[in-house]
């Protein structure tokens, strides 16, 4: 199956918040993601087998508004995993970001997800910290 990669593509919020739910595991709410990603992102990537296909794949790309762009929220639906979708949607999120004037591109992620981020996607590691709010 050819997946295609739209940068700021277009999605319903139903279809998101339904592939956002199978992906973390919780339950489908009523959020307006759209008006969402408008306020607070610098683009998103959607994937889809076709132009009107299902959405498969998603991830968000929030920035601090100049070189810093931050991946939140990388989702695969559970048919199209392992597949390299992932991989894509993060390269294309990315491009996205560097076409826009970033330079710098971070991720945080579970300890489960490190092979994907550092091998698959090319992320080296870094000291952070996070403080629970």
């Amino acid at each position: 199956m050819t997946i295609r990669y739209h940068w700021r593509g277009a999605f319903g919020n139903d279809e998101l918040a339904a592939l956002h739910a199978e992906g973390f595991g919780g339950p489908v709410e009523p959020i307006d993601w759209r008006d969402r990603l408008e306020r607070h992102s610098l683009g998103w990537v959607c994937a889809r087998p076709a132009v009107d296909g299902p959405l498969v794949g998603f991830v968000n790309v929030a920035w601090d508004g100049g070189a810093h762009a931050f991946l939140l929220d990388t989702v695969v639906a559970a048919g199209a995993r392992h597949g390299g979708v992932g991989g894509r949607l993060v390269a294309a999120a990315a491009e996205g970001a560097r076409a826009a004037g970033c330079a710098w591109l971070h991720v945080d992620f579970e300890e489960h997800l490190r092979p994907f981020y550092l091998n698959a996607c090319g992320f080296r590691p870094t000291a952070a910290g996070l403080l629970r709010l």
